[in-house]
């Protein structure tokens, strides 16, 4: 896998950081009790986000490899699909972890 460090701009850098400031917001964390949402609406919905974002960074690249999109944006998908994948698989690890604790409590 090529190293994309050697690519990133500041900005980019700058705004993938806004974006994960905007997901961690106080008044996003207020909704999701007065919504009523489950621990299971909230990952089913982040799972099918990630989903999501996984399609169009394919969808993408293989505009990319067409020629219909340029380079830059291959590249912002790439490391959009990167971050998402790092993400849920992070949110993977934090479940298998919970799950192993529970099973290793006394009944």
């Amino acid at each position: 896998m090529t190293e994309f460090s050697s690519i990133l701009s500041t900005t980019n850098i700058r705004g993938a950081y806004r974006s994960s400031q905007e997901l961690t917001s106080s008044s996003a964390a207020a909704e999701a009790p007065a919504k009523g949402e489950s621990f299971a609406d909230v990952l089913s919905e982040a799972a099918s986000k990630a989903v999501k974002n996984v399609r169009e960074s394919e969808a993408v690249a293989q505009k990319g490899l067409t020629g219909e999109v340029g380079a830059q944006r291959v590249v912002e998908a790439t490391l959009e699909l990167e971050s998402t994948v790092k993400v849920m698989i992070s949110m993977r690890d934090k479940v298998v972890e919970a799950y192993q604790e529970v099973l290793r409590m006394p009944i």
